[in-house]
């Protein structure tokens, strides 16, 4: 069924929405994509599973949507999450790790993502969604979700880990002509209905971003799709 801008395929569990995920990006990394990685509960799996599908990833390039400004080996490390899930149980690795240098702090490491992105072209955008509707690190009524000269900005936490981050742009993100949200669990489902079954709304920042040129796919299971009209 299509809401408002998007695709939506609903598993009946997280592993299920793991292994549709994961499909995707074992799609991308086999044409040689550059894929935009997220963090978060729900999209580890999905990095498991499509390590084992397909081991050579070595004609891909990973960039990452969002990062928390801690070390790569900090437990609250998005690149950290991936690595451990992703990389590290791979053949190949990718042509290109793109990681936002965190350690940098927000504004060194954000300036240092623009720069870097500067006339990259960014095919698959993989998001998860925050129980308060977030999308990457870009939070509830804030300032940041206005920005459209730059593609990678700093950005204040609004929950834990509360530590600075980096963060895409809105239209960056949406510059891709693959954009897919990976939602699971009970506790997100408010905000899935808020995202995907309402009009764009500042309040609720996934609802900002859709592809511009293609299709936005959101796989949820079904506790976290229970509010939306399926």
């Amino acid at each position: 069924m299509t809401l408002y801008g998007v695709e939506l395929q609903v598993a009946p569990g997280p592993q299920e929405a793991a292994s549709r995920v994961a499909d995707e990006l074992v799609a991308a990394a086999r044409a040689g994509r550059s894929v935009v990685l997220t963090g978060g509960t729900s999209p580890g799996r999905a990095y498991e599973l499509a390590a084992e599908r397909e081991p050579d990833w070595s004609s891909a390039t990973l960039w990452w949507g969002d990062e928390r400004c801690v070390p790569p080996e900090h437990e609250d490390s998005n690149y950290r999450l991936a690595r451990e899930h992703l990389l590290d149980r791979l053949g190949a690795q990718p042509r290109e790790v793109q990681r936002i240098r965190g350690e940098l702090g927000a504004e060194a490491a954000a300036g240092e993502y623009d720069e870097l992105l500067r006339g990259a072209s960014l095919e698959l955008v993989l998001l998860g969604i925050g129980p308060d509707g977030h999308a990457a690190s870009l939070f509830p009524g804030r300032a940041t979700l206005e920005e459209r000269d730059r593609r990678a900005i700093p950005a204040e936490a609004q929950l834990e880990p509360f530590v600075e981050r980096v963060t895409l742009t809105v239209p960056t993100l949406a510059a891709a002509p693959l954009v897919i949200f990976i939602v699971t669990g009970d506790k997100k489902a408010e905000a899935v209905e808020r995202a995907f079954a309402r009009p764009p709304d500042p309040d609720a920042p996934a609802s900002l971003i859709r592809s511009a040129t293609g299709r936005t796919l959101v796989v949820a299971d079904e506790a976290a799709a229970a509010r939306l009209p399926v």
